[in-house]
């Protein structure tokens, strides 16, 4: 019998739609704040969307008000924000990242992918590069988790 690697399934399971419910088996709500011309934006909805995510778009003129009234630091701000269960997520943040968060319920603000990392959800295309998820509260923040494309990284 064969042995699969931690990385092998998780590679396999990656390309299969893994839903999010909530208790009462309702697919969990993410609201996205997001410009009306974005198209790395609508890629990333899709990409929520794929995951089992029920996704409701805002689109704003303005999105530095709505990080503002979420308490997103600037440093950490990018190209769209989203709210789900009580946490804010901020930029292309892969759905299972976002998944873990909701699972775990830390007690922080939110989830964040700082700028637009090639080869994020809704940045695919040319190389992808490594980066990291930041889970952030208020006055700290941390690597949740770190990813290459959408796959998870060591």
């Amino acid at each position: 019998m064969s042995e699969f690697s931690r990385r092998g399934v998780l590679s396999m399971l990656s390309t299969v739609p893994l839903f999010s419910r909530t208790a009462s088996g309702e697919a969990t709500e993410i609201r996205v704040h997001k410009d009306p011309s974005c198209a790395c934006c609508s890629r990333w909805v899709e990409h929520l969307k794929a995951a089992g995510f029920a996704v409701k778009v805002e689109e704003v003129d303005d999105l530095v008000v709505v990080r503002k009234r979420l308490g997103v630091p600037a440093d950490l701000a990018a190209c769209h924000t989203a709210e789900a269960s009580g946490y804010v997520i901020e930029g292309h943040v892969p759905a299972l990242a976002i998944r873990r968060l909701l699972e775990e319920r830390p007690v922080a603000v939110g989830l964040a992918v700082p700028g637009m990392p090639v080869g994020s959800p809704g940045m695919e295309g040319g190389s992808p590069r490594k980066y990291e998820v930041v889970l952030f509260g208020k006055g700290d923040r941390r690597p949740l988790m770190r990813f290459l494309g959408t796959q998870e990284t060591d």
